[in-house]
């Protein structure tokens, strides 16, 4: 850490330097943020892109009594490093360390806690009225990227925001990616200083005040001011939401950016200010390719991301990619979707070999399914590639658009449970519950590669809405038959049964549970059934068992509370039987970010776990006074 950095311990210490100085602390910053990342891992790419402006408007604004809110937020490390985080960073995303994100728990300078985006506006426009209706001064900030300007809440907030009177709100686009203006120059940066000062905006408040009496001479000179704006600077659509729109501004330029919001903050708003920045600026191998960059591990900022030349199974995602292009390929009818999420879903293949059917509609998850939809009605078979948790934003546009029509649209759900690093707002924990409440969904949970594949074409076969849930990362290591073959919907597979025991106990294991599941089945001399489907549930296997008077144990990566557990529940109590029924799964709490495996044994969701919870539930099926389970010698089965 270097000499500035290490005196910065919140904002305040920010604000007793001199404006000269800012430029070498954008630098001490920056190398930090890489230096750190590197260690740990997390998002790389945007947050170089953000350290200037986060050093201006902590710089210039009176934080934490003015709000900041971040939308998205994965760019917010400058951010959480300025205002007191710094020491901390070593824990970035690592469990009990810092979140990766906003979070208001965590400190006050997070005024908003994000990690979907298109928020932001929405979040700030809200502070702002309450800070006009309680009569409390201060600034009201949202910066909200380019991207997630794609999506219809970001202009419905817009929408609000331009009609709503004497509220002091300032938007920033952090416009990284496209350019909606012509690039940045000297004269821009001038003319967005001049848009911005005092002087012009104290001319059209006495025009105003002078032509006010006379609303014809006023709306013609509003609209001569709007002329003379759009020949020195960009057009924009924000001045018609009723926004004051500044800009495109150097975003790297700490001399363009300081003036400008000193400007800005002795203005009222609504005031929209176009910024322009870039990825992973500073770091040359960021800025050459800042989607390697965006999320990546640990490595060696010497050197860079290192591609490994240890083969590596295929993750889920990849699985679900592969599929997709030999589907598309047997299918001439298979439309993709995408919000956004290209390479996070596996679809760089797909949209490579068929860019006629691949549609990345923009961070838009409402419109994606009811586009879906649309498709569908005409004789398509669009296929939604979309992280678990994603889909909520659009649960209103399943039901209502595809559900309640029983349109042919197959759901490839990624990141379904416990997500690692990036903590509770990206967790897929809710799919099973908010899924299987919905009428004509059917919901598959593969518990290995093939079965994903497998299970995947079954699912786009099924004439109607169906879903399939895969998680993060790799499975157990089982290879994908490449064949396009389907199973049984609504049958599950016995995977263990012993030869012979005392014990009448089987384990309904649910997708990525199975595993853990099948280690502790063995060890207990209980049956290990492998669901394969929520819903429809295995009503022949669960009467079967049933009947028998076995106990039941249901296992799953997802929450408890109207989840897969619960449904099996209530098909026994449904049919009258009043088997026991011990319900594993994750708890009623949002879980933090952690390395997975750790979270999942904390959770009791390892295989030691759940053998000790079935123990303890199930005691008097053991003997009571040793606690010592007999080893039953098994037999694998296949039926």
């Amino acid at each position: 850490m270097t000499d500035l950095l290490k005196k910065i311990d919140c904002p305040a210490d920010l604000r007793r330097l001199s404006e000269n100085q800012l430029p070498k602390l954008a630098d001490e910053l920056r190398n930090y943020i890489v230096e750190q990342v590197a260690k740990t891992g997390g998002h790389l790419s945007s947050n170089l892109g953000t350290v200037e402006l986060t050093v201006a408007l902590h710089y210039v604004f009176n934080t934490p009594n003015d709000r900041v809110v971040w939308d998205v937020g994965h760019q917010t490390y400058p951010h959480k490093i300025l205002t007191g985080r710094r020491d901390a960073m070593p824990g970035l995303r690592q469990y009990g360390g810092i979140s990766g994100f906003p979070k208001r728990s965590e400190s006050e300078y997070d005024a908003f806690g994000t990690a979907h985006s298109s928020t932001s506006i929405s979040a700030a426009l809200g502070m702002a009225v309450a800070s006009r209706n309680l009569g409390v001064n201060r600034k009201h900030i949202a910066v909200i990227g380019d991207g997630s300007m794609t999506a219809g809440m970001a202009f419905e907030a817009l929408n609000n925001a331009g009609v709503t009177p004497d509220i002091d709100l300032l938007v920033i686009l952090n416009d990284n990616d496209m350019s909606i203006s012509p690039p940045v120059g000297a004269l821009n940066k001038y003319l967005a200083k001049l848009l911005s000062g005092r002087m012009l905006n104290n001319v059209k408040e006495v025009g105003k005040g002078i032509l006010g009496v006379a609303p014809p001479l006023y709306e013609l000179a509003h609209r001569l001011e709007e002329h003379v704006k759009g020949m020195m600077s960009p057009a924009t659509l924000f001045e018609e939401f009723g926004f004051n729109y500044y800009g495109p501004i150097d975003g790297h330029d700490l001399d363009a950016l300081v003036p400008t919001l000193q400007n800005l903050r002795a203005m009222k708003g609504p005031i929209f200010l176009h910024v322009i920045t870039k990825k992973g600026a500073g770091y040359k191998l960021a800025e050459q390719d800042p989607v390697l960059y965006h999320g990546p591990g640990k490595f060696d900022p010497s050197i860079g991301i290192q591609k490994s030349t240890t083969p590596k199974p295929p993750t889920y995602t990849q699985i679900f990619g592969k599929w997709l292009c030999d589907m598309a390929q047997s299918d001439r009818k298979l439309v993709g979707i995408t919000p956004a999420m290209r390479e996070g879903s596996g679809m760089v293949e797909f949209e490579r070999r068929f860019p006629s059917r691949y549609f990345d509609v923009g961070i838009a998850e409402q419109h994606a399914v009811t586009f879906a939809a649309g498709l569908a009605c005409e004789g398509m078979k669009p296929v939604v590639a979309i992280y678990s948790t994603f889909l909520q934003r659009a649960y209103d546009q399943l039901i209502h658009d595809v559900a309640l029509q029983n349109l042919d649209v197959t759901f490839a759900l990624d990141r379904a449970g416990l997500v690692g690093a990036d903590g509770a707002t990206h967790a897929g924990n809710y799919d099973i519950a908010y899924l299987r409440c919905i009428p004509n969904m059917v919901i598959a949970a593969p518990s290995n590669e093939d079965e994903c594949r497998k299970l995947l074409t079954t699912a786009y076969h099924y004439p109607g809405c169906a879903s399939v849930r895969y998680p993060r990362g790799v499975g157990p290591g089982v290879v994908a038959d490449e064949s396009l073959d389907t199973l049984e919907i609504g049958k599950a597979i016995v995977r263990y049964s012993p030869d012979e025991s005392e014990h009448k106990l089987v384990i309904l294991s649910f997708g990525s549970m199975c595993e853990a599941s099948l280690e502790a089945g063995r060890t207990l001399g209980a049956t290990v059934v492998d669901m394969r489907w929520v819903k429809p549930i295995d009503a022949e296997l669960l009467q079967r068992f049933a009947e028998q008077r076995y106990s039941f144990v249901t296992v799953e990566e997802g929450c408890i509370m109207g989840g897969a557990g619960s449904a099996v529940t209530e098909h026994l109590h449904a049919q009258g039987f009043n088997n026991a029924v011990l319900q594993l799964g994750l708890p009623d709490e949002f879980i933090d970010h952690g390395d997975p495996v750790l979270l999942l044994k904390n959770l009791g969701l390892d295989a030691q776990g759940i053998e000790t919870s079935i123990k303890q539930h199930y005691c008097e099926l053991f003997d009571r006074h040793t606690n010592v389970v007999r080893h039953v010698a098994g037999r694998a089965a296949n039926t």
